[in-house]
Formats: structure tokens, C-alpha cells, sequence
């Protein structure tokens, strides 16, 4: 399966248990008035509308490049996560609402069997989602499908709580489902947080990881002729990683022999990372010793 088919059909994947967890737990909450499966409730629903984000974020951020976006439409997907991270503030604020108000008018949850029967399928359903998002992820590096795998992953501990609180209120302990509701609110938006900032790194062009920058490093200093490098600058957009360094050659090394190391600099990179972008620019060790902007990240080849 394609790159481009996986997106798709997690994207599809996600929007189709979303819609159907809502329904289920809006059955389960109808039957039981339980604070905690309302916020699972408003959680689900929040997911499905992130889902219909990334399902057209995704397809965006997917198309080729053109004339007026030479760089591809990847950071779509960083807007797709900063649009999920308001969705579920929103939904948190909401929830703490409910919350309040159950505190202050405390209430008996009516007929738990369905509330826990639901919760345990609930519980299957977004596993077996997760699994595949996390599969997707590994063969894509897809921020909005990681993004939207969070969402499914906090689902789970989520779910898993109200079958607590559901069990404990069964046994009289009453408080057991706001409080719970609120240690739900609490963590969905500490999860927002997270979504939130790796969506900022992205649309402001944040390096890529130290491990990563280290193996281009390696490899570019690996290759015979290579004298040096300096002035190394990658960032992520999408599930494309853009790179730019400086290669430091002897001086009277001809062109067409300086293009040939080039290229094979750039073969290994994109070797390592696949959805790489390489540009690589030409530099002979004698002026690269002499630009001083090259001194503070500057790495000389093994001798």
C-alpha cells in the first residue's frame, strides 16, 4: 500500500469509529445520565470533528507542489493539530461545566450494566484503531495521524476510568463519577497541550531531532573527498523532511567531480530518510575555513 493509500484509509478508519463510538456512548449515556461517559461522550465527538479535519488535511497536505507552494502543502497537517487542540480545549471547558454542576446537584447514575458494557466495546474498538494509526505513523511520519492516535490512546485510559467511576457508583460511591469526569478533563487537555506544541514546531520550522541531525552529520562526513560541513538547517513539514547543508571540498577539485560527491552526499541521506528534500551547496575548504558564520557549527571530516 502506498504512502498516499495509508493516509486515506486511516483517515477513513478514524472517522468511521468515531461516529460510531458516538453513537454508542450517546445510547449509554441516555440510559445512565453519568457525567464521566458524558465527557467520554464529548471526548468521541471531539474526535470525530478532528477526524473530518485530518480527512481533509491530510488529502491537502498530500497534493503536489505547485507554482505558489514550491515546498509541498505538508503544513497543513500542523493547522489540521492546532484546529484539534482548540476542538478539545473547547470540549474540556464544556465539560467542566457539566462537572460543576453535578458537584452541587449530586445524583445517582441510573442502569450501569450499559454504561460498562458499553465502555468494554468502546474500549476494543479504539484499541484495534490505534494499533493500525500507530503502524500508519511508522511507515508515514504523519503528524495529523499521530496527532489523531493520541486522541484514541487517551481514549482508552479514558474509557477504562469510567468503567471505575461506573463501578463505583453502582457500589454508592456517588462522587467517584464527576470527580473522575474532571481527572478526565485534566489529562484530555494536558494531551491538547502536546498536540498544540508539536503543531507550533512545525509551522515555525523547527529543527529536526538531534539523532537525526547527528546521522546526516555522519553520513556526509562518511563519503570519500568530503573534506568538512557547516551550516547544516533541516525542519519538518508534513511527512517531508527539508534539508540544507554546505560541503567542504578541496579547491582544486573540478566541478563535475564536486557535483558527483554531492550527489552521492545526497544519495545517502535520502537512503536514511526517505521523504527527504536535499539541497546541497558547494563550498572549497579554503573560503569555508574563512567564513566566520561557518565557525560556531562546523564539522571537519575524520582524517
Amino acid at each position: 500500500m502506498s504512502h498516499a493509500q495509508l493516509l486515506k484509509t486511516a483517515t477513513w478508519a478514524s472517522v468511521l469509529v468515531a461516529l460510531g463510538l458516538i453513537m454508542l456512548k450517546s445510547w449509554a449515556w441516555e440510559n445512565t445520565q453519568s457525567v464521566s461517559l458524558l465527557a467520554s461522550l464529548i471526548d468521541s465527538i471531539m474526535d470525530s470533528a478532528a477526524a473530518v479535519i485530518n480527512f481533509f488535511a491530510v488529502r491537502y497536505a498530500m497534493a503536489p507542489a505547485d507554482k505558489e507552494h514550491r515546498f509541498g502543502h505538508g503544513k497543513a497537517e500542523a493547522l489540521a493539530g492546532l484546529g484539534q487542540a482548540l476542538l478539545i480545549a473547547v470540549s474540556v471547558a464544556w465539560l467542566l461545566w457539566q462537572v460543576v454542576g453535578r458537584l452541587a446537584q449530586p445524583r445517582t447514575v441510573d442502569d450501569t450494566s450499559i454504561g460498562i458494557g458499553v465502555m468494554v466495546a468502546s474500549m476494543v474498538i479504539t484499541a484495534t484503531l490505534v494499533l493500525f494509526q500507530r503502524w500508519v505513523v511508522r511507515r508515514t511520519q504523519s503528524t495529523a495521524i499521530a496527532a489523531d492516535s493520541l486522541h484514541y490512546t487517551s481514549d482508552l485510559l479514558m474509557n477504562f476510568g469510567v468503567i471505575i467511576a461506573l463501578i463505583l457508583t453502582q457500589a454508592g460511591y456517588y462522587g467517584a463519577d464527576p470527580y473522575l469526569a474532571l481527572i478526565i478533563g485534566a489529562y484530555v487537555l494536558y494531551s491538547a497541550w502536546g498536540i498544540a506544541r508539536d503543531a507550533f514546531h512545525l509551522l515555525l520550522d523547527h529543527e529536526l531531532s538531534d539523532e537525526q541531525r547527528q546521522t546526516i552529520t555522519a553520513l556526509t562526513l562518511a563519503q570519500p573527498q568530503v573534506l568538512g560541513m557547516h551550516d547544516l538547517r533541516s525542519r519538518q513539514s508534513g511527512h517531508m523532511q527539508f534539508i540544507q547543508l554546505h560541503l567542504e571540498l578541496a579547491d582544486d577539485m573540478r566541478l563535475i567531480q564536486a557535483h558527483a560527491v554531492a550527489d552521492a552526499v545526497e544519495a545517502c541521506i535520502i537512503a536514511a530518510l526517505p521523504h527527504a528534500d536535499v539541497i546541497i551547496h558547494l563550498d572549497p575548504v579554503s573560503i569555508a575555513l574563512q567564513e566566520t558564520h561557518a565557525q560556531d557549527e562546523r564539522y571537519q571530516a575524520p582524517p
